[in-house]
């Protein structure tokens, strides 16, 4: 394997998706709960982290607040201090929005860490430089990965040690409305890999067989992940094209 070395470790064990959650028992996605609960069980854990005001990582999947908190706007228009006193709704833990560095710190490098960064895509690549620092001076396994190639390019620059990803789909036009046609099938034939030069591929599971993905993993020898897998189905066609599995609502 190329880059950071080999990446066995990445696919050794299933990863759970934004930690082992689930809203209904009290355990939120991304929180310090759900992350220990995958921790205590072995597997391997994928957060999403967002950007504050103030250029801080902080482990939340949504741009906007209101679906997991009681405020509402954007992330990015709040600092670090007031997203860290903010309650997860739902929470039977009394779980708080917290930082990648809260999160690697109680993982502890137990097991394998996958930081998603997500991105405005504007151009603005601080988060993946935040974020690359970060997994730079953990001594745990950890990857990033983003679905925007600046951010990927933008982690290698600024911490060419830790393994990063593309994320990947089909790109359709009811899901990525704000990218153009040629946009989207530059994303989904990976055009950009000599510009990013992933380590290893992340793909949406109900869009695989992919041929771009397949050259990647056949050629290359990325290895390949893909998501969201909740069903027997889907876990059929993950074991078929894939390497990895990021699982949410059921233990495999």
């Amino acid at each position: 394997m190329k880059g950071p070395g080999r990446l066995d470790w990445l696919v050794a064990r299933p990863i759970a998706h934004r930690g082992l959650h689930d809203r209904a028992a009290g355990v939120i996605e991304n929180s310090a709960t759900a992350v220990a609960h995958a921790v205590n069980l072995g597997f391997a854990v994928e957060v999403d982290v967002q950007l504050t005001a103030d250029g801080s990582a902080v482990v939340f999947h949504d741009d906007m607040l209101n679906r997991l908190t009681a405020y509402k706007g954007l992330v990015v228009e709040r600092s670090e201090e007031e997203l860290l006193s903010m309650p997860l709704l739902d929470s039977a833990a009394g779980d708080l929005i917290w930082t990648l560095e809260q999160c690697l710190t109680l993982v502890a490098g137990r097991v394998p860490v996958v930081v998603e960064i997500k991105s405005a895509w504007n151009g603005d690549t601080r988060l993946a430089e935040r974020v690359g620092r970060s997994l730079a001076a953990y001594s745990g396994p950890r990857a990033a990965k983003s679905f925007d190639p600046t951010m990927v390019q933008a982690l290698y620059r600024a911490a060419p040690s830790v393994p990063r990803g593309i994320i990947g789909c089909a790109y359709t036009t009811a899901d990525w409305p704000f990218l153009s046609w040629q946009q989207r099938w530059r994303l989904r034939h990976m055009i950009h890999w000599p510009q990013t030069r992933p380590d290893f591929v992340s793909w949406k599971v109900d869009d695989l067989p992919s041929p771009a993905v397949s050259v990647a993993r056949r050629v290359i020898g990325a290895p390949v992940m893909t998501w969201t897998v909740r069903t027997p189905e889907q876990q059929a066609r993950a074991g078929l094209y894939a390497d990895q599995m990021v699982f949410e609502g059921f233990v495999p």
